[in-house]
């Protein structure tokens, strides 16, 4: 497993240095039986301001009985932040898939409200509930790029000097067991200093990729290890404002992004997350699920590494996970219950 302790350390002094936040006070919630509702509530607990944690938990309580009650799809909900949005600054429409930065102009803050509110995630798990056994969702983010490029597998999607080396290997299943072949994967990540490609200027394609599945469902590539990052909500802005109020932080656990597409089965939009990262319980986002946690061991064999395509020979992490997908008709079935 890679260890996050020097990471969590720069993190923590960070925390400390710009919100006098003590990591230490982060949450401890059991994500296996904890809903997103308690989720949300635990990590605005360290709010100093008896009267604002109060009139937040019931907002926050009020605003997910909204969502579990109307049953309210992705697209109505997008719709209606995207009306307050234009209502509050005038924005033309911008609920668009390009890739932006949180911290962009561009990039809605009732949309972010949504985010750091819980909400945004219990709408996705609600319109894109699994039968048992599929692989969960997770959010899309605001950094996917439809236009990467396509690499065969045991390609590297991340170009030298980006990080810690990862090797991502597995298949891609139906819920009976059965291998998907040419089933397209897009893989994409933050970098070892918690950036993506697109937060870079001038930007350039890296730490992402496209890879199809072979004849018995399995692929395979080289990745970074990708390490928690710091969400750029601006201070200055309401929501970062709220956050601060709130004792809470602005970062993302380290994860991996997947999105998965094959002839047949239902598109699957999800995101691996790692054992030991200090964030798992406290994501500004609330996206991480327990069932999306993984494990890596560590390589040491550097004839491994050398066979592997890796540039330097040394140590390196390595991610076993296979991947589920369910048929439309699975799915569907799976959304009555979630609602009922």
């Amino acid at each position: 497993m890679f260890d996050y302790t020097d990471k969590a350390a720069l993190t923590a002094n960070k925390l400390t240095a710009d919100h006098g936040i003590d990591l230490s006070k982060l949450p401890k919630i059991d994500m296996s039986t904890a809903s997103i509702t308690e989720i949300v509530h635990a990590m605005n607990s360290n709010c100093p301001d008896e009267r604002m944690k109060f009139v937040f938990k019931n907002l926050v309580d009020h605003l997910h009985d909204f969502v579990r009650e109307t049953s309210i799809t992705t697209e109505e909900w997008m719709s209606a932040l995207e009306f307050l949005t234009q209502t509050g600054q005038g924005n033309p429409s911008v609920f668009d898939l390009q890739p932006v930065a949180q911290s962009d102009s561009n990039y809605p803050e009732f949309k972010r409200l949504s985010d750091v509110l819980g909400v945004s995630s219990l709408v996705g798990s609600m319109n894109d509930a699994k039968p048992p056994g599929a692989t969960e969702v997770s959010d899309l983010g605001p950094f996917f790029a439809d236009d990467a490029l396509e690499f065969d597998n045991g390609a590297s999607i991340a170009s030298e000097g980006k990080g810690d080396y990862m090797w991502v290997e597995g298949k891609v299943l139906d819920t009976k067991g059965n291998p998907i072949s040419n089933c397209l994967l897009h893989a994409w990540e933050a970098d070892g200093h918690g950036m993506y490609d697109v937060q870079y200027s001038p930007g350039g394609s890296d730490c992402r990729g496209r890879l199809r599945t072979t004849d018995d469902g399995s692929f395979c590539f080289r990745a970074v290890v990708p390490v928690p990052y710091l969400i750029p909500v601006p201070s200055d802005n309401p929501v970062g404002q709220l956050i601060v109020s709130l004792g809470r932080h602005t970062f993302r656990p380290a994860h991996l992004h997947m999105m998965l597409e094959a002839p047949g089965f239902e598109t699957l939009v999800t995101a691996l997350y790692f054992k030991g990262d200090p964030f798992l319980t406290s994501d500004v986002v609330c996206g991480v699920k327990t069932s999306l946690i993984v494990d890596t061991t560590t390589e040491t064999d550097l004839a491994v590494t050398r066979a592997r395509g890796f540039v330097e020979a040394k140590s390196h992490q390595v991610l076993k996970h296979n991947f589920v997908l369910a048929t439309p008709e699975e799915c569907a079935e799976a959304r009555k219950r979630s609602i009922q």
